[in-house]
């Protein structure tokens, strides 16, 4: 990957920086969970019984736990330490509650938590094709990511990004597998099939069609979670799907306002001269409020001005 900083139309080619030590890209992430992966840190060099975790994490949004580990070598295999990593968390789950009550500074149960989402992170400055190839299904509940550090402080991050609709549950060597068998019957990734799969065909056909609109928006990417698919720009929300049988109900992220009045970063106001969406809002504990526009993809929607619609935001999360 080629690199270039530009001053006044000017391209300067920027100069790989490697990490000498693991612990300088640890060090570099617990310090941006929230911007580079979305997460809250909440604590370092986590030790649970013979085992050692580089980072746990928190995921509001899922309300699941995550856990980061910092890779720079090649030889080590994923998919033995992410299931092992994974039935840790499974086994333990009183002491990961725990951990993460005393960083909240309140009870949690064990239902507030949906361990269903529970994932592992792992970071390197690179891969080889075996541990690439060894996470390719669809299900497997980890992430590779690259970091790569340049002359001008410039960070790159890059997801490698699944191609196959093989299961992982469908290889024999999975089915006989004790740890990788009873970390899939808790741990359940997310596809965008489990949501279309109960919806009526001509609503499916209007996704697939929107979908092939959306490719034009640059660092725009389909995320399926449990309940709905985030569409996402980077690390940031333009909206959410959630299906229905006869149609998909959409909100477009506005913003939060704080309790004292002030508008989060990218709070914007949505152009709508047909009126086909609605504002709505709620209010969290802590007195903020969430903000998003609310609109049906149905069968009779025109996708032109959705696009309209959506484009807005995008220009707003990416201006």
């Amino acid at each position: 990957m080629e690199v270039y900083e530009l001053k006044k139309n000017q391209a300067k080619s920027l100069n790989l920086v490697p990490f000498k030590l693991e612990k300088d890209i640890q060090e570099l992430v617990e310090k941006n969970t929230e911007s580079f992966f979305n997460v809250e840190f909440i604590k370092t060099e986590y030790t649970v019984g013979k085992y050692r975790i580089d980072s746990l994490c928190y995921d509001k949004e899922n309300k699941s736990f995550v856990i980061i580990e910092y890779k720079k070598g090649k030889s080590y295999s994923v998919i033995d330490q992410g299931y092992t990593y994974l039935q840790l968390l499974l086994n333990n789950k009183s002491d990961f509650l725990l951990t993460l009550s005393q960083h909240m500074n309140k009870v949690l149960s064990a239902d507030d938590i949906d361990w269903s989402q529970s994932k592992i992170i792992f970071v390197s400055p690179s891969y080889n094709s075996y541990q690439k190839d060894s996470v390719n299904f669809k299900n497997v509940p980890f992430e590779l990511w690259e970091i790569k550090r340049f002359s001008n402080s410039t960070i790159a991050l890059n997801k490698h990004q699944a191609t196959s609709n093989e299961s992982i549950e469908s290889l024999s060597s999975a089915k006989s597998n004790s740890v990788i068998a009873s970390v899939s019957r808790e741990v359940k990734r997310s596809s965008e099939e489990d949501h279309t799969a109960n919806s009526d065909e001509a609503i499916v056909a209007k996704w697939e069609e929107l979908k092939d609109r959306l490719e034009v928006l640059d660092d725009l990417h389909i995320v399926p979670k449990k309940n709905y698919i985030s569409l996402m720009v980077g690390n940031k929300t333009l909206g959410y799907f959630s299906w229905k049988k006869a149609f998909i109900n959409i909100e477009i992220q506005r913003g939060n306002i704080k309790p004292d009045g002030t508008k989060s970063k990218n709070y914007f106001d949505l152009d709508d001269p047909k009126k086909i969406t609605q504002e709505y809002s709620w209010t969290w504990k802590d007195g903020t409020q969430g903000c998003v526009y609310r609109v049906k993809l149905d069968k009779k929607i025109d996708l032109d001005y959705l696009m309209i619609l959506l484009k807005q935001k995008y220009q707003n999360l990416t201006s």
